[in-house]
């Protein structure tokens, strides 16, 4: 948000500026996952493939508790960082402006809008996280190019998208509840079926695959 809001803020506010201003979404993909820390949305794929192709039960305790440490930490962390955002003068109006601008937009659609936006989220970032392997010295196009396409369109993210509402719920521009139940909650469903669902076609590809394999 952070980066975004500053480029927002620098540019001219014509039809071009999110063509430029989104490349400022993909600043904080390349911290976490260059810097290998955790993001719940990069979880949705990892920790599921071994836990389709067998030992559910075992494995079912593990991923939820996993899911749950990564999704409360991302999100404390997003609610200090917006209200350190909302109560100092960290920054400038200008780039506060953008940033109110910004959590408006997020929190603006309805309910089923914004969950569809997750699902479709939860897709491209469960897919960048299973081509990163194969991308070697790729990877920093692959992280910047998959998360454009996410801020472009608007795709819906529980964590970053969390800063953004977030910060301007701690304004008083917007209320808790609509950030909550209006933008949180679906964006969560959203992300986890967009990366269970690709996670669940790649799992059956493989064993298709597989058996394809054996039969040869």
């Amino acid at each position: 948000m952070i980066a975004e809001g500053l480029l927002m803020s620098r540019l001219p506010d014509t039809e071009w500026r999110p063509l430029i201003a989104k490349f400022g979404y993909s600043a904080g993909f390349l911290i976490v996952i260059l810097g290998r820390q955790q993001l719940f949305t990069e979880n949705t794929l990892t920790p599921v493939l071994p836990f389709l192709q067998g030992k559910v039960k075992a494995r079912l305790a593990n991923v939820l508790r996993l899911w749950v440490i990564v999704l409360a930490a991302n999100l404390i962390g997003a609610l200090v960082l917006a209200f350190v955002i909302a109560k100092t003068g960290a920054f400038d109006s200008d780039t506060v402006g953008a940033f109110t601008e910004m959590g408006h937009k997020a929190v603006e659609p309805g309910f089923g809008i914004v969950l569809l936006r997750g699902i479709f989220a939860g897709w491209l970032i469960a897919l960048m996280v299973w081509l990163l392997p194969f991308a070697e010295a790729a990877r920093v196009w692959v992280i910047i190019l998959i998360t454009y396409l996410v801020g472009l369109g608007n795709f819906t993210h529980i964590i970053a998208g969390g800063v953004e509402t977030f910060t301007v719920a701690a304004m008083g521009a917007e209320t808790w509840p609509k950030v909550l139940g209006g933008y949180i909650v679906p964006t969560l469903i959203g992300n986890i079926l967009g990366g269970v669902t690709l996670v669940a076609i790649l799992n059956h590809a493989q064993i298709v695959a597989g058996e394809k394999g054996q039969d040869l």
